[in-house]
């Protein structure tokens, strides 16, 4: 019998692969690569990179943007007012400054381990380094593995799935928090990098830690069950 995930994976039917992210100390293992281009570079306009089979790579010295700087590499591109300025001021991010301020402030970056994020589809024997794993889904892809998030959760724990406030990057890697504790994170929510996916698609991350619980998805899940076999029949399968 398929292990969970498989069966997961068979019946969310993906139509574009699993990306994950990786913190590496040799990108060349992770070939072929493309570099952000000169000047601000979003994370998700490697997307067709992504389905072409290419990782973004990435480094502290070429980010791509001033977010991913700030928030993988723990390289701040501007001054904290400066961040205030921007979120709230230009954009209008927060309903006043104070709680721009506080979210700002309150928002811890990732720390690199090794010189290099590579960002692209999995890589088969590169799990030592692999942090994220993001499914870019629809609607009823993101229910069933919402599902799946929840499937082993015991209410002691904390919260399996959140959709936290900020930027797209910030919701594939350091918005997931500890890394031993199963966690998933809705993303795709950042409407300044939407335009880079296709208009029905959003995000769905998850550190290893969830993954592995997918992993232990069994025949009495719901994956065998009558809602989703219903919804497929609704949806014309």
């Amino acid at each position: 019998m398929a292990n969970g995930l498989d069966q997961l994976l068979d019946a969310l039917k993906l139509a574009t692969p699993l990306i994950g992210v990786y913190d590496a100390p040799d990108p060349d293992v992770f070939a072929p690569l493309v570099l952000p281009s000169s000047g601000h570079f979003c994370v998700f306009a490697a997307w067709d990179n992504w389905l072409a089979g290419q990782m973004l790579h990435l480094t502290a010295d070429r980010p791509g943007c001033g977010g991913c700087a700030s928030w993988w590499f723990g390289e701040m591109s501007r001054s904290r007012d400066e961040y205030i300025d921007f979120l709230y001021g230009r954009e209008g991010l927060k309903a006043s400054r104070e709680l721009m301020g506080a979210w700002v402030d309150h928002s811890v970056p990732y720390q690199p381990r090794n010189g290099h994020i590579l960002v692209g589809p999995l890589k088969p024997g590169r799990e030592d380094h692999l942090r994220s794993i993001t499914f870019f889904v629809n609607p009823d892809q993101l229910a069933l593995l919402s599902l799946a998030a929840h499937y082993h959760h015991d209410v002691a724990e904390v919260p399996p799935v959140t959709a936290p406030f900020g930027s797209g990057c910030m919701q594939m890697l350091s918005l997931l928090g500890d890394p031993l504790n199963p966690r998933a994170v809705i993303g795709g929510l950042d409407i300044a990098m939407r335009g880079h996916l296709p208009p029905d698609i959003l995000a769905f991350t998850v550190n290893p830690a969830m993954l592995e619980r997918f992993d232990r998805l069994d025949a009495d899940s719901f994956l065998t069950k009558p809602f989703w076999r219903d919804l497929r029949k609704a949806r014309g399968n």
